[in-house]
């Protein structure tokens, strides 16, 4: 299972990779035919925001299967292997619980947007609200798989505070 989570978080950094390209491209294209050739790609603003949330959603999957979010360990630090043991299962089951949220909220946006195009590309709406379920089953995977790894005793002590620390 851990290959797999790892391969598909690979593929995700690639895609990740290929919307920062696109996005560039559409965006500085557009700068340079805008200023000296007085036109546009006029689908450039609209898929580039587009590109932009489907890759801040692929980007927060990936962080989470990195444990890369921010956080603060000042009571984790404090408590011993069993209070970190709750406080890891508590923090998991939180998050879960915000993974439902999110897939309720992002899929009642797709079934509202279905029959609903954008204003340019006049694609359905619903393939923008998408990146949200998408996150939502990728996220709570994941954290399921990490939750199952330390009820199994498969996590070491020091992974049971997830978080890293800073660069500074």
């Amino acid at each position: 299972m851990k290959r797999l989570i790892d391969a598909y978080c690979r593929a995700l950094g690639w895609i990740i990779v290929a919307c920062l390209a696109v996005m560039v491209v559409l965006v500085f294209g557009n700068v340079v035919l805008r200023y000296a050739f007085n036109s546009g790609i006029t689908a450039s603003e609209e898929l580039s925001r587009w590109l932009f949330v489907w890759m801040t959603f692929l980007g927060g999957i990936v962080a989470l299967h990195e444990r890369a979010h921010l956080g603060t360990d000042i009571l984790l630090s404090r408590l011993g292997v069993a209070g970190r043991r709750a406080c890891y299962v508590l923090a998991h089951l939180l998050m879960l619980y915000v993974c439902w949220l999110v897939f309720e909220g992002a899929l009642a946006q797709v079934r509202v947007n279905l029959d609903t195009t954008s204003p340019v590309m006049e694609l359905p709406m619903a393939l923008f609200y998408g990146a949200g379920c998408v996150f939502a089953v990728s996220g709570a995977a994941i954290l399921l798989f990490h939750l199952w790894q330390m009820l199994a005793g498969r996590l070491d002590p020091a992974e049971l505070v997830a978080i890293r620390e800073s660069e500074e």
